[in-house]
């Protein structure tokens, strides 16, 4: 064989290998700007960690919805208020199933299988969404005020001691991911973790809910893109390794269910209500789903937007919005009674408008969880074919100046102008079909949460430069690549407002709630 020869089926081989692994799921969809790459990764290196923003700039100069390829895996984004609404919403019936990916689905949820969130779209995934939904909504909601009731108070009675009355500034990150999960389990396995916020139990379970959160990301994974990589062990040990640590807690929670049933001793929970139920059309695997989807969601909305909510009220704006909204709570509340009624009710706009805010503002899932097209859809004359995967930018989206005055300032009375029939507020918690099924409940955990904070504390910033806040919602961010927020640590001055009342309400829900 001749070098020409031998050049010649180098080159013929490289050109098929190039062509076989930069193949896609999806052909190139005609008639949708499409975002030049490179050959096998596509669009992958050009994204990098920083996917929300890097998709907000492309936006600007290709439109609000374009195609890239990462990977193998041909995928739209949509980057604007309005595109987003008109594909989650007016075409969710298109929208309503989700993309399946190697790490996660194959590796990390191989035992207990997908949460409701996670699922593809099929008849199962309709029973679990239905039982969650039926469990979440607005009446079944305020019946777990107790609940949040006693979680919350938990949570600033301890920040209370530990503060020192102001005199020593503290990190509210352990505090209010342990009220957010103790608020999960109670009400999905009639148990709470009754230690402090260094209970190890707490901790495993966040730490591990967080590992394996980062392996639902978009953008943490490129061998879900490139199956070559998959050759790799490490990332794949890694998943098994969260696997593992997750099954340990997860079965043990649900053996201690199983085990109070058998005795009589539990208490009122919604898998404890399935088990118990012999008219239960949920199998085996069904019921783990619900268990891992109420886990896992328990600490993907609420802490990461209540810890930044109160970085920003402890900042230097944020002193003029804690002040106004302190009197707006007085104004609807002159008795002093707030920290009980808003328990039964939520009767203050500006407290209200604040959580839309700090949802909108930190928008904690910047890439919301995929969805695939089960037909095809028109877009600006495009034809986008079923079997596509789509990513809702919900930070851009959240951010778009077009549909938002000043977007990139935090501005709560934007939500005091805006009437009740002007549509979705913000996607913080997805749209659509496949929307958050626990979004009547965290609404009801964050007003409830600041409410009670603004009534006890003074928040001001911390005495130290090094323990201030980052307030970008992007730079906040301790792992880039993670599906949700994680903020960076900081810490907060907390000084009561008045011990006396403080200390009063704190004992009225310890007795209120001694028995839960």
């Amino acid at each position: 064989m001749t070098v020409q020869t031998l050049a010649v089926a180098v080159i013929t081989v490289v050109y098929f290998l190039i062509r076989y692994f930069n193949r896609t799921d999806i052909p190139k969809i005609k008639g949708l700007p499409e975002i030049p790459g490179v050959p096998i990764f596509g669009n992958l290196l050009q994204l990098g960690t920083q996917h929300a923003t890097v998709a907000g700039k492309w936006a600007k100069k290709f439109g609000p919805v374009f195609q890239v390829r990462m990977g193998n895996k041909r995928i739209v984004f949509a980057n604007s208020f309005d595109s987003v609404r008109q594909l989650w919403i007016k075409d969710q019936s298109a929208l309503v199933s989700r993309p399946t990916f190697h790490t996660f689905h194959s590796v990390v949820s191989s035992s207990q299988g997908f949460t409701i969130g996670t699922s593809p779209w099929d008849e199962s995934c309709k029973r679990r969404r239905k039982a969650a939904a039926t469990a979440l909504n607005r009446p079944a909601t305020q019946s777990y005020m107790p609940i949040i009731d006693l979680e919350s108070n938990s949570s600033i009675k301890e920040l209370y001691r530990d503060s020192k009355n102001g005199t020593v500034d503290v990190n509210p990150t352990a505090y209010f991911q342990r009220f957010a999960l103790n608020t999960s389990l109670t009400l999905n396995y009639g148990f709470r973790i009754e230690g402090n916020v260094d209970d190890e139990l707490l901790h495993e379970i966040v730490e591990v809910e967080r590992g394996v959160s980062n392996f639902r990301s978009t953008s943490n994974n490129w061998q879900d893109y490139i199956p070559l990589l998959r050759i790799f062990p490490k990332m794949n040990n890694e998943a098994q390794s969260f696997r593992a640590r997750r099954d340990k807690y997860l079965t043990y929670l649900l053996d201690m269910l199983k085990d109070r049933i058998s005795k009589g001793t539990d208490k009122p929970c919604i898998t404890g209500n399935i088990l118990k139920d012999p008219e239960a059309k949920l199998n085996d695997a069904e019921v783990k789903s619900i268990c891992l989807t109420m886990v896992s969601a328990g600490l993907d909305t609420v802490p990461g937007n209540l810890i930044m909510g109160i970085a920003y009220l402890a900042s230097e704006d944020g002193q003029r919005i804690q002040k106004k909204a302190y009197d707006e709570i007085m104004e609807v509340y002159p008795d002093g009674d707030a920290w009980e009624k808003c328990l039964i009710e939520e009767k203050v706009p500006y407290v209200t408008a604040l959580v839309k805010e700090i949802l909108r503002f930190w928008t904690v899932i910047p890439i919301c969880l995929p969805r695939v097209s089960t037909k095809d859809i028109q877009w600006n004359g495009a034809t986008i074919p079923a079997g596509t995967t789509f990513f809702m930018n919900a930070w851009a989206a959240d951010y778009d100046e077009g549909h938002f005055k000043d977007a990139h300032k935090f501005i709560p009375e934007r939500y005091l102008e805006l009437n009740e029939g002007s549509g979705t507020p913000h996607y913080a918690y997805g749209a659509g079909s496949r929307m958050c099924a626990g979004s009547h409940l965290a609404n009801r955990e964050l007003f409830t949460a600041f409410i009670r904070l603004i009534t006890a504390f003074k928040m001001h910033p911390a005495k130290e430069a090094a323990d201030l806040p980052i307030l970008n919602a992007i730079e906040c961010n301790a792992i880039a690549t993670a599906l949700t927020t994680e903020p960076k640590p900081f810490k907060v001055g907390f000084r009561a407002r008045d011990p006396t009342k403080l200390e009063q309400w704190i004992a009225e829900s310890d007795e209120r709630t001694k028995d839960l």
